[in-house]
Order: C-alpha cells, then structure tokens, then sequence
C-alpha cells in the first residue's frame, strides 16, 4: 500500500469540508438579503451546502488534485447557482394557465 504524503490527506480533508461551510455562508448571506423569497432555512441551507459541495467535487474532477484556489471558487459558484433555483418570484402571484384550471 503506497504511502500519501501528508499535504494530499490534508487536502482531502480540507476540501469538502471547507466547500461545505463555503456553501453554508453562501446560505446566510442568501436568507439575509432575500427574506421572504426563499423557502424554509433548512431547505436554503441544505441546498447551499450540497451545491457547494457538489460544486467542489466538480471542480476537482474537472482541474484536478493541487488548485487551491479554483476549487473553493468552484464550490462557491455551484453552491449560488443552485440556491439561485430556490428564489421565488417578488410579490406576485403565480400565474396558473387555462388548463390547470
């Protein structure tokens, strides 16, 4: 069984784990700027933090092992377009088409 140096377990540790707490920041700073047109905080947060680290792994994938900075970037830009699917529409009400009725 090869030996891995200590910056690579390192990097597998650090990399979910900072992609996660990433995504969930990304969530407060969401639930704080846009009140009322998110849903439940617990669906924000889970949501951020999954896209965040989902995000990371993609990155990872795509570049790979080494890239400091990409991958928190990233993890970061999956984590906000997959809260952005969240936002609700401001103040109107949605409109149902004729044959939903």
């Amino acid at each position: 069984m090869p030996v891995t140096p200590s910056s690579e377990v390192t990097s597998v540790l650090w990399e979910p784990i900072s992609s996660v707490v990433l995504g969930l920041v990304l969530s407060w700073v969401a639930l704080r700027s846009l009140p009322g047109r998110l849903p439940s905080a617990r669906a924000v947060f889970v949501t951020g933090a999954l896209g965040s680290l989902f995000g990371a792994y993609l990155t990872h994938s795509t570049v790979g092992p080494g890239h400091v900075l990409a991958i928190p970037v990233g993890a970061v830009l999956v984590g906000a377009v997959t809260l952005s699917l969240l936002i609700r529409p401001r103040g109107r009400r949605p409109v149902r088409s004729v044959t939903a009725q």
